[in-house]
């Protein structure tokens, strides 16, 4: 009977061994299954926030272009308002085309023909 117990514990144990390294053989597929899953993901994170950074950036640039255009539109508005002004207009008249306002004997008031 000793030898029959002996038997089945010696029987028993290898079965208990094949059970353990099937199990750690599941464990450490499955570690290596959900590492690959982990780094798939962290590298789409990586990904996108690199590419959430080169947005950020192209923003940033476009946004000083729009500051510098504007500064340029205020510049362009005040010289414009500074060409078309009258007194600017009457001293180029005066001077380069050497004109000079008419005479009260110059002027002829034109009638509506309705009148």
């Amino acid at each position: 009977m000793a030898q029959a117990a002996q038997s089945v514990e010696t029987r028993v144990m290898p079965r208990l061994e094949e059970v353990k390294e099937a199990s750690l053989g599941i464990r450490y597929s499955t570690f290596i299954v959900f590492a690959i899953v982990f780094m798939f993901v962290a590298l789409i994170y990586v990904g996108l926030h690199i590419h959430m950074t080169e947005l950020e950036y192209n923003i940033a640039t476009e946004l000083s272009a729009k500051e510098q255009k504007l500064e340029e539109q205020k510049k362009l508005k005040l010289e414009y308002a500074m060409l078309k002004s009258p007194q600017r207009i009457e001293s180029i008249m005066r001077s380069k085309l050497q004109m000079s306002y008419p005479d009260n004997d110059q002027v002829i008031v034109l009638k509506k023909s309705g009148e």
